[in-house]
């Protein structure tokens, strides 16, 4: 079909239009940032508006880096370069080649009067922030249902500890009636009685953002009795609401962390007490042993009953050394007994008698020592060795003894 053309085709020749057009080529913008980004590869990307419309603009690295100054949401700034067609898309947008500062927007101005008019009443002050609870088991959040910070949120709070409740209040966090839906949020949820509550969105422009400046949310966060979290926008955006909360996260996803405990670390935590516990328990049990021993010792030493069995003992051993001194002292008494029984033995009158002498003495038991003890006719016994004789002397001879 003739004039028709491919989406490519068009694409191309609007391209082809922009760059022939000589103001396009080399023009300078003025308007107020918002939508920034900072890419890792260096190029900057970000929106200029003024009060009736937004263009899209992009800085690549190799001009970015001579820039003097970081780009900021809400600053007033002239942006030169060239106005082209990216042709993928079909949208057209300005490729920056300097950026000259002009002042700061209208909507920085009035963020910046509202943050100071807030801290002169004393809504920052550090005496109305209550401490974050270690340990939270029901979490109160309020921000979009089908936003990814609430998706954030859920799967770093089971990461974390699985047993936390958490509860969803879905706000508006973008709009007209953003500032209100959030505020009834952050009421609704701190007559339940929770832990914490985690108020917040994702990112997005100064404008995006603006709920979260508004009086009613202001109001809201510094009346809870809750401890308050705020988590809006990225590390880079502060609004009203960040200033006035009890704690400040960076990201959505960094205030889960912050209301959440790593249930895991808790664990191990436990588990290192129970060692030392047990380790403590032990030494001190052995320590306790140690004591009674010595207290047992200490008893026996000084125990009736030891000492008596001691005495006892003692009593046992003298009686058998005096045993053994009494059967030394006999033996050797009997030894010297047997040694003058045997001189007894040699000088006893029956054991002459044995040897064949006699023993003779007159009728009245007289010894007869000598003849001259014996009369004629008169009456003698003598006495061998198994009996005597009853003799009567016939002859008396005088002098000395002849054999016979």
């Amino acid at each position: 079909m003739p004039g028709v053309y491919t989406v490519t085709q068009m694409n191309s020749y609007i391209k082809n239009m922009f760059r022939q057009d000589f103001v396009l080529s080399r023009i300078s913008v003025k308007g107020e940032v918002s939508n920034c980004k900072y890419h890792t590869s260096g190029h900057i990307y970000f929106s200029l508006k003024d009060g009736q419309g937004v263009m899209s603009a992009i800085m690549f690295a190799g001009s970015a880096k001579n820039l003097e100054f970081r780009l900021e949401n809400g600053m007033q700034v002239i942006v030169s370069g060239r106005i082209d067609v990216y042709e993928r898309d079909g949208k057209y947008q300005l490729y920056a080649n300097a950026i000259e500062a002009d002042g700061q927007g209208d909507l920085y101005k009035q963020f910046e009067a509202l943050k100071k008019s807030y801290e002169e009443m004393g809504y920052f002050s550090p005496e109305y922030k209550r401490p974050i609870p270690s340990f939270s088991r029901r979490i109160g959040i309020v921000t979009a249902a089908t936003g990814a910070a609430v998706h954030d949120i859920m799967n770093i709070s089971y990461r974390r500890n699985p047993y936390v409740a958490l509860y969803l209040y879905p706000a508006l966090v973008q709009g007209e009636q953003a500032a209100e839906s959030i505020a009834e949020g952050i009421r609704t949820l701190d007559e339940k009685n929770l832990d914490v509550l985690i108020v917040g969105r994702g990112g997005g422009s100064m404008e995006d953002l603006w709920a979260f400046n508004e009086e009613p949310v202001i109001e809201a966060v510094f009346a809870a009795k809750t401890p308050v979290i705020s988590a809006v926008g990225h590390e880079t955006d502060f609004t009203i609401t960040d200033f006035v909360a009890d704690l400040r996260a960076p990201t959505p996803s960094a205030a889960a962390e912050l209301a959440v405990c790593d249930i895991s670390a808790i664990e191990a935590q436990i588990a290192a007490y129970e060692k030392a516990l047990y380790t403590a328990a032990v030494r001190k049990i052995s320590d306790s042993k140690n004591v009674l021993e010595n207290y047992r010792l200490r008893l026996a030493v000084f125990n009736p009953v030891s000492r008596i069995e001691d005495g006892r003992q003692y009593t046992m051993q003298a009686e058998e050394r005096l045993e053994k001194a009494l059967y030394q002292v006999l033996a050797a008494k009997r030894h010297q007994m047997e040694l003058l029984a045997a001189r007894l033995n040699g000088v006893s009158p029956l054991a002459k008698l044995g040897q064949g002498y006699a023993y003779v003495s007159a009728e009245d038991g007289t010894r007869i020592r000598s003849t001259a003890d014996v009369a004629e006719k008169s009456l003698m016994k003598i006495y061998l060795k198994d009996g005597y004789v009853k003799a009567q002397a016939l002859e008396v001879t005088h002098g000395k003894g002849t054999d016979a």
